[in-house]
């Protein structure tokens, strides 16, 4: 120990192995790879993780490396050893533009594989009991009302809260409060060395016995991070007080994120690791600064977060709420000092079920309640890297200003914040891009920052319109000006309503023929929101193009009568046929002089009833976009349309993902997002 103490005394030796361990851990991360190829298909290894889906279930296995499983049988119990066989797949990217990538999710994770299967054997029952507690535990919970908060509190797993509640807390920036987090761990260890105290166990022997319950802790909760983190520094802490290495905190805290890099060189890529460790790092910097009563600290504290987590809300969210400090001064006491407290108390009192699920509930519809000041909200547009990490050392200038005589240093974060929430106007960026919403519809166009969004797709659910907004937040666009649906089906105006309901449209239009009830439906929305909307127009004008509606007669059916546009950006056409069918086609070949055209959105998916051959003979495409979803049961696109397109370069989004177009004057990018 006198040693260390020795070693540690030279503040540059510690640099230099801190150095030493970044580079360790970039190589670490770049070389590191699977074990397995995608011939083989037996597996044998310990059940780590069992969730629940909307497909049945998913299994974490611990085997040489984890595998995620996915199957329909329920009967295994944590830590529980299984014989598999299954077909490896390789996860798939994601195929919009800067949404949730899977893959690289399940990389950061140390996992190369999923695999569906139907046969797996029960070996060996659990013998570990880490396991069979934590199974104990989940199974008691499930008992309760409040089940999936005591799951996110007591455990760190927030799945279960669900999406949509998941995401209010996100949008006003207080999500980190649904998880375990520093607080809770100090809460929990106040708790244990005050009773230790009162049964008069000596401070070693206490600390002894603190350091064994949260390593216990820790194991139950599979080591997250915000756990992992205050475990470290409070051991440290004591060990540098114990044996007086004299360590200031940055350089305890240095140690810190060394030894949890170290032990997983992936931490570097989770959210829940860059957040807590970034925040911490402020903190600290400025401990003392934060003086004062329980709420000034918590003022300030909230302060300093709020300032420093900016880029990392616009890193990963591209949206800041200005209000998030004000909630955090409502919900962090209210966690803390209540919620938390009262989830150990449930745990062991069931009694106190309904008083918890009754109080979330009203927390719960308050962040729902405040998820309405959108004014508040701001929309950035994406950050690089690079771009982050100026942000972060600006702000660790501003923020040393605050507690001085240099507030004025504020007003340079202003300023950096106006340039870059105008970015779109002092460099302007003109696309356009059909988006992967799988079987439907969906295309964007980006002139003179005027944002047209051509159909929103339809699956029955919000994920994909979810990542279409997503998308248009990461660019900067904070509203859609026109959206125009061709026709009322719901594969192309499905996920309308959840659009204008989530996202800022001005305008909608539709096209000529009488409304169906899912267009009314909208329409009643349109009616609330107080948003226009037109039907059979025949051309919109924008600053820098002209969308022309080919308007023909009207048809029988809604196919037919869909809105197809042709437009010219430069010398560039383009031509969006909607669902419309041949006999359409040989009517705007009688009316309209088209040839030549550059992009082509092939009618209805490639059905065999669009895109006949005199059709596009006349048109002669050089690029021909189909949009449609992986294995669709309608067997789009059609062999037949492929071999009349043969002279065209086909691109499809089941293959390639969404295709995104980057004007260039005269020329274009042409960038695929394949899965």
């Amino acid at each position: 120990m006198k040693a260390l103490k020795i070693v540690l005394q030279f503040k540059w030796l510690v640099l230099i192995f801190i150095t030493c361990l970044y580079v360790f851990i970039n190589i670490k991360v770049i070389n590191y790879k699977s074990i397995y190829s995608l011939n083989d298909n037996k597996f044998v290894g310990i059940i780590e993780k069992i969730k629940e889906t909307d497909y049945g279930y998913s299994l974490t296995i611990k085997t040489p490396e984890e595998l995620i499983v996915y199957t329909n049988n329920s009967n295994y119990q944590l830590g529980d050893k299984v014989y598999i066989e299954g077909k490896l797949e390789i996860p798939s990217n994601n195929t919009i533009l800067n949404t949730f990538n899977y893959k690289d999710y399940l990389y950061h994770n140390k996992i190369f594989y999923t695999l569906k299967s139907d046969k797996i054997i029960l070996l060996k029952k659990n013998e570990n009991i880490i396991y069979k507690l934590k199974d104990k535990l989940l199974t008691y919970m499930d008992t309760f009302k409040s089940k999936n908060y005591l799951k996110s509190f007591i455990l760190g797993d927030t799945s279960s809260l669900g999406n949509d509640l998941y995401n209010s807390y996100q949008i006003n920036g207080i999500c980190h409060i649904l998880s375990i987090g520093s607080l809770h761990i100090t809460f929990l260890s106040i708790l244990i060395l005050s009773l230790l105290k009162k049964l008069k166990v000596s401070n070693n022997i206490s600390h002894l016995i603190l350091f064994i319950i949260i390593f216990f802790y820790l194991l139950l909760t599979d080591f997250q991070v915000p756990i992992l983190r205050v475990y470290l520094y409070m051991l440290l802490k004591f060990l540098n007080q114990k044996f007086k290495f004299n360590l200031k905190p940055l350089e305890i805290f240095l140690l810190v994120t060394s030894i949890t890099l170290f032990l997983n060189p992936f931490y570097i890529y989770h959210k829940g690791f860059i957040y807590s460790y970034s925040i911490s790092f402020i903190l600290i910097l400025n401990k003392d600064n934060l003086k004062g009563n329980y709420f000034q600290k918590l003022l300030k504290i909230s302060l300093i977060s709020f300032l420093y987590s900016i880029p990392f809300n616009i890193y990963f969210n591209y949206e800041i709420n200005l209000l998030s400090i004000f909630y955090n001064l409502i919900y962090v006491p209210s966690f803390n000092l209540l919620i938390f407290p009262l989830s150990l108390i449930t745990l062991i009192v069931p009694i106190f079920d309904n008083i918890l699920y009754f109080i979330m509930e009203i927390l719960n519809n308050l962040s729902y309640f405040f998820n309405n000041f959108t004014y508040f909200i701001f929309i950035f547009k994406k950050v690089s890297f690079v771009i982050l990490i100026l942000y972060l050392i600006i702000l660790i200038y501003i923020i040393e200003g605050l507690f001085t005589k240099q507030k004025k240093r504020l007003v340079l974060l202003f300023i950096i914040l106006l340039l870059h929430f105008n970015i779109n106007y002092l460099i302007k960026e003109d696309l356009y891009m059909m988006i992967d919403v799988k079987q439907g519809d969906s295309s964007l166009l980006i002139s003179n920052n005027q944002v047209v969004l051509i159909d929103t797709g339809g699956l029955y659910n919000s994920l994909v319109v979810d990542n279409t907004i997503t998308m248009l937040k990461s660019l900067g666009i904070r509203k859609i000006d026109y959206l125009i649906l061709t026709h009322g089906d719901y594969d192309h105006m499905g996920d309308s309503l959840y659009l204008v309901n989530n996202f800022k449209v001005s305008n909608v239009i539709f096209n000529n023929d009488s409304y169906n009830d899912l267009e009314r439906k909208l329409i009643q929305v349109l009616d609330n929101k107080d948003i226009k909307y037109y039907k059979g127009i025949k051309e919109l004008n924008l600053s820098k193009t002209k969308l022309s509606f080919l308007v023909t007669s009207l048809y029988d059916n809604e196919n037919d009568n869909s809105n197809v546009i042709y437009f010219k950006y430069h010398d560039l056409k383009f031509l969006l046929m909607g669902d419309a069918s041949s006999k359409r086609e040989a009517d705007i070949l009688e009316k309209y002089n088209l040839s030549k055209i550059d992009f082509l959105k092939v009618g209805h998916h490639g059905s065999d009833t669009s895109s006949c051959k005199t059709f596009i003979d006349k048109i002669t495409p050089r690029y021909a976009f189909i949009s449609v979803g992986e294995g669709n049961r309608y067997g789009h696109p059609k062999q037949v349309v492929l071999d009349i397109l043969e002279k065209s370069k086909v691109y499809r989004t089941d293959k390639d993902g969404s295709i995104l177009i980057r004007f260039k004057r005269n020329s274009f990018n042409l960038e695929l997002f394949s899965p």
